[in-house]
């Protein structure tokens, strides 16, 4: 059954809205089959400003990758991103009952059940509550206390909040496109499943996902995430300050972006020119590529800059032996790696969403600006943290003893019953003697 499960990813971007339409193969990896995408006018910096031009992109995107697929789409998984994205650490506890009871899986839902009842600014909501060590009786830096034996336990959460506002815009454009939302996750934890390895999770790596409206930061270490963080600056401020530096149309700024921009300005030849035609009949205007790539770099440095800090601010930043991966659109910015290195220190790559992929008809999937949509694909199939997944298997793997423990008990328990009524019963009858 787990085969036939069919999982939808809708990415909200301020850029695109993508569709994709995925299912698990016979190896257990991620089979596309089918992707739609539509351009994005009613999303500004990941929040939705527009309702009806985002619900016809929305409709538009969910078309294409149903007709493609073959599957009538009604339940999606919806990523979420913006300025307004607050993340912070929170610390819980619980007192049990008894300390020679295990501590149970119970006993961590009910603990991270109570931080969803924590203290938050007005119109906000928490979107994710994700644990990191726990302490049970005073004892630290435990990652899986299920099976251990104490009366308190405690742990740090990271706490994921977004705007009430925020949420409920996209709540509505999901909704009037006909469809309903199965999870909400926030874009960064969603790119992570789809371009970090297990190996670079317990190294400890930082995923920086360039998109058009913002750049999101996730920070991970001994398989946990430890830091998300939202800047609200991506590729199209690029594309702005292109517009007009160069005094361009902003079409003309996207494609020089894209096709001759360079993230490094030296890389560039002082000597290669682009012409592009003029407006009415107006002369051609030459633009020079070193130009063009010196605004790209004092941007892109500010971004990376910004990034680096969020890294600092996490704590983890000398325990990175995974370095910086970095995905999204804007990541495809011809040099933009070595920038990164050179700024930050730390060894980089470029995500490619393929980590999890299978054989697929559609090779446009595997491009880092799919990486958000893939990833909220395998959301569907995978938790956003493992120790759930094994949770889950040891709940189910003692639900059966659990049945035939309560058989056995309420067996004792009428034999108890029986014993103790026909005692009642001679009794009785002896007293009725009398």
């Amino acid at each position: 059954m787990e085969n036939e499960k069919i999982v939808v990813g809708l990415d909200i971007g301020t850029t695109k809205i993508c569709a994709i339409v995925g299912r698990k193969n016979e190896f257990g990896k991620l089979e596309v089959l089918g992707l739609g995408k539509a351009e994005s006018e009613g999303v500004i910096k990941g929040i939705v400003t527009n309702i009806d031009k985002t619900v016809f992109a929305i409709e538009k995107a969910i078309r294409e990758a149903s007709d493609m697929s073959g599957i009538n789409v009604g339940v999606v998984n919806v990523g979420i991103a913006g300025q307004h994205i607050r993340s912070s650490i929170h610390h819980g506890s619980i007192t049990r009952t008894s300390k020679e009871d295990e501590v149970s899986i119970e006993d961590v839902n009910r603990l991270t059940e109570d931080m969803y009842r924590i203290v938050i600014p007005p119109g906000s909501e928490i979107i994710h509550v994700m644990p990191q060590d726990y302490i049970v009786d005073y004892e630290e830096g435990i990652k899986d206390p299920v099976g251990m034996s104490g009366v308190k336990l405690e742990a740090d959460f990271h706490i994921i909040t977004a705007q009430t506002s925020a949420i409920h815009n996209i709540n509505k454009c999901v909704r009037r496109g006909g469809l309903d939302i199965d999870d909400l996750i926030l874009e960064p934890l969603a790119s992570s499943l789809a371009v970090l390895s297990e190996e670079e999770k317990e190294a400890g790596v930082c995923l920086i996902d360039i998109g058009g409206g913002t750049t999101d930061i996730a920070v991970f270490y001994d398989n946990i995430i430890r830091h998300t963080a939202v800047i609200p600056f991506g590729g199209n401020i690029l594309t702005t300050d292109i517009q007009h530096g160069l005094m361009v149309m902003a079409r003309q700024a996207e494609q020089l972006k894209t096709r001759f921009g360079k993230a490094i300005a030296e890389e560039a030849s002082p000597n290669e020119i682009v012409s592009i035609p003029g407006i009415r009949n107006r002369t051609a205007k030459e633009i020079s590529v070193k130009n063009l790539s010196s605004i790209i770099q004092a941007r892109m440095e500010e971004i990376i800059e910004m990034a680096h800090t969020e890294i600092i601010n996490s704590g983890y930043e000398n325990r990175l032996a995974g370095g910086i991966v970095i995905t999204g659109g804007g990541s495809q910015l011809s040099c933009l790696k070595q920038l990164v290195e050179y700024m930050t220190g730390m060894d980089t790559r470029i995500g490619y969403p393929n980590e999890h992929l299978g054989k697929s008809k559609l090779e446009a999937v595997k491009s880092p600006m799919y990486a958000t949509a893939v990833g909220l694909v395998l959301s569907g199939f995978r938790s956003l943290d493992e120790r759930e997944e094994r949770y889950k298997d040891k709940s189910n793997q003692k639900q059966p003893v659990r049945v035939k423990k309560d058989k056995t008990a309420s067996d004792f328990f009428s034999s108890i019953l029986s014993k103790t009524k026909g005692l009642l019963i001679d009794d009785l009858d002896g007293k009725n003697e009398y």
